[in-house]
């Protein structure tokens, strides 16, 4: 009997209680639909499993690809730090081109061989307008051109037109990106899986690296499976290779293997090396231009030694544009190194990930040899303070849980001496001011470098420049955050770097004004672990005590460089004013001075002597006219010269300079090729060449 029924007869003719079940039912109005609900239930606690690449693809804002516009700036940006860290692997000066190519929907049809229809149902798309709507509109537009023609009319400054806004998601507008750099190049045999496989790559390990993800270019390509469903292209070359690894795939998103569409080889004749990446991705060029364009201008900053040439296409002549960002030096920071964790970073998996890969056989080895700053005599000692179990010949594959356990605990518990900043590659004093001279333009700069610091056993290097007036500079604070050298543009205000100079630095001590002067913060921090908020890598937490007082610091101590710039340059002022103010009254003082003269030397001779012999020779020089009023205008310039030449000279000597000022020489640079060593300084670079 079904337990749904409302107590029917039974063959007997005597009527059955209803169950509970039933009664519950019937209480609820859902009597049958409860029962074959059950089945339903049971499916929805089927155990599934995701690939990374479903995982990436279901949730692409983790990785920067929130929307079109944000995809086509993250796209480039991934493509140019891959070339970037690619060139420097092999200490090429990079050599990077972007395109970005704007592709109509009609030519995007034409490639897939996808026939362009004409609209029938007007009223079914999204950006439909009906007449009332549109009326509004036009009465808008022209209540909006009559504001602006009385405001022309008035001599105020007269709005851009605003742009039209769709109600909806608008047409959809897809790009080409292409990057081509002069890098290392790929192996032909690895490419397939560098691309097509998501959480595989080059850059794991423990070292200072722009990307730590594995994404990068593969989620590109995944945004492409979604957006345009079609491959990427891949050409690479090695250095000394004859030949060009050409790849075309897709990746399979299921089961994050790669799907090969085409992979050869041709023929390398002008024996080019590095990579060039195509991909054909959905994107917005209108909202997120400004922010490529200041993400390339940034790179340039933090990269002088490298040399980009940006371009972007379109068949609308005024859209398209090309810059070109000059190679200024070819100093470049040394490779950053592969080094080893620290105890005191290390977590329980870690350990025994290093247990599972190490070639050492015993615990004395293994802890020598896979930690930074354990020396021989430091793991004698932890493993005598580990306990009767463990001994330096105990092999670490015979290691228990429980003794895992107690490793762990002993490095968290024990001292060591912090790690140093060796593997570390920052960009320099001397590229980062070079790079904000090259920029910016700024009236004013000063650098200055940290020395390596720590935080979770992972060391850090702080580089800040602060800059004065300048090209394209706003008034008040115009903050440009690095880390690990790339430019972070997004999620300023919760950034340790923003707080910092905003909230910590009181600018007017320096005598800098925060609301007027034009200001450049510029902060790179590098490491082998960013402590990043997010996988988009967009901000660094202000919750890192060690990292907030190091760039404090480092800011700081820009400003006490600015400072006595700042001050001997408002001496400077102080002096030429009152060298204008006195040159100013010389034609006035020098014709009251000759108005007296003549009126003495026009005086009958008394007949006792009023002035001595230089006197009466003098007045003797007036009335021969010998001695002009443009004669005293010479003498009181020479002499207003000459004080303002000594207060310069003891200015100079008071500030510790010992020699007379003395003009500028410059020499010209040698043409051809000659050899040369280089000698470093914060400032500069002196180049010896012999």
């Amino acid at each position: 009997m079904d337990d749904s029924s409302d107590g029917g007869d039974t063959a007997g003719g005597t009527k059955k209680k209803p169950s509970a079940a039933a009664a519950k039912g019937k209480a609820t109005g859902k009597g049958k639909a409860t029962s074959k609900a059950v089945p339903k239930a049971k499916e929805s606690s089927l155990l599934k499993q995701k690939s990374p690449a479903e995982f990436f693809a279901e949730n692409k804002n983790i990785a920067g690809f929130d929307n079109p516009g944000k995809s086509l700036y993250t796209t480039m940006r991934e493509l140019v730090e891959n070339a970037l860290d690619s060139a420097e692997s092999i200490s090429e000066l990079p050599d990077i081109e972007i395109t970005i190519e704007e592709i109509t929907k009609s030519k995007f049809n034409t490639m897939i061989g996808l026939v362009d229809r004409e609209r029938v149902d007007e009223a079914l798309y999204d950006d439909f307008e009906s007449s009332k709507a549109r009326e509004k509109r036009l009465a808008k537009e022209a209540r909006f051109q009559e504001t602006q023609a009385k405001n022309s009319a008035l001599g105020k400054k007269v709005k851009d037109t605003p742009a039209a806004r769709g109600k909806g998601r608008g047409e959809a507008s897809f790009f080409r990106v292409t990057c081509k750099d002069n890098g290392r190049g790929m192996p032909h045999e690895d490419i397939p899986n560098m691309f097509g496989r998501v959480l595989s790559g080059t850059k794991y390990g423990l070292r200072q690296t722009r990307g730590k993800f594995g994404l990068g270019a593969k989620m590109a390509l995944i945004w492409s499976k979604m957006s345009t469903g079609l491959p990427i292209d891949i050409k690479s070359s090695m250095k000394g290779q004859d030949y060009i690894t050409f790849c075309r795939l897709d990746i399979d998103i299921h089961k994050n293997v790669p799907h090969i569409h085409l992979h050869e080889k041709r023929e390398n004749n002008d024996h080019w090396h590095g990579a060039e990446i195509q991909v054909i991705i959905e994107g917005n060029w209108t909202t997120h231009r400004s922010r490529i364009l200041h993400y390339m201008r940034q790179m340039a900053v933090i990269t002088p030694y490298a040399q980009f040439l940006f371009r972007f296409l379109s068949d609308a002549a005024e859209k398209k544009l090309t810059i070109k960002f000059a190679r200024r030096t070819d100093v470049m920071p040394p490779v950053p190194l592969l080094t080893k964790h620290h105890p005191s970073a290390v977590d329980l998996l870690l350990i025994k990930r290093l247990i599972t890969d190490t070639t050492k056989p015993n615990l004395l080895q293994f802890l020598q040899h896979e930690f930074v700053n354990i020396s021989k005599a430091h793991a004698d000692r932890l493993i005598g303070e580990m306990g009767p179990d463990f001994s330096a010949k105990t092999t670490v594959n015979s290691l228990t849980s429980q003794q895992l356990v107690r490793i762990h605990q002993l490095f968290r518990q024990a001292k060591f001496d912090d790690p140093s900043g060796n593997c570390l590659s920052p960009a320099g004093e001397y590229n980062l001011r070079l790079g904000i001279i090259k920029e910016l333009h700024p009236d004013l700069v000063a650098t200055h470098a940290s020395s390596p610091q720590v935080f979770e056993g992972h060391p850090f290097i702080v580089e800040a420049g602060v800059s004065i007036g300048g090209k394209d500079v706003k008034q008040g604070l115009n903050i440009f955050r690095f880390a690990n050298r790339i430019p972070l543009l997004f999620e300023q205000g919760a950034d340790v770097i923003t707080r910092t100079a905003l909230k910590r630095i009181n600018w007017s001590i320096y005598k800098i004004n925060q609301q007027q002067d034009k200001i450049g913060v510029f902060v790179s921090i590098v490491s082998t672990k960013i402590p990043f908020k997010g996988t988009g890598k967009e901000y660094i937490g202000d919750d890192i005590t060690e990292i907030a007082d190091a760039v404090k610091s480092a800011l700081k101590q820009c400003c006490v460089q600015l400072k006595s710039k700042i001050v001997k340059k408002l001496q400077a002022r102080e002096q030429q004013d009152r060298k204008r103010n006195l040159n100013k009254y010389i034609p006035d003082v020098a014709r009251t001075i000759m108005e007296t003269l003549g009126e003495l030397a026009d005086e009958s001779p008394p007949k006792r002597p009023r002035f001595d012999k230089e006197d009466e020779e003098l007045l003797e020089k007036i009335n021969s006219e010998e001695v002009t009023e443009m004669t005293l205008r010479d003498c009181l310039t020479q002499h207003v010269e000459q004080v303002d030449y000594e207060m310069a000279l003891e200015y100079a000597m008071q500030s510790g300079v010992s020699e007379e000022p003395r003009e500028a020489i410059y020499l010209n640079s040698l043409d051809g090729s000659y050899k040369f060593v280089d000698f470093q300084s914060p400032a500069f670079v002196f180049r010896f060449i012999p």
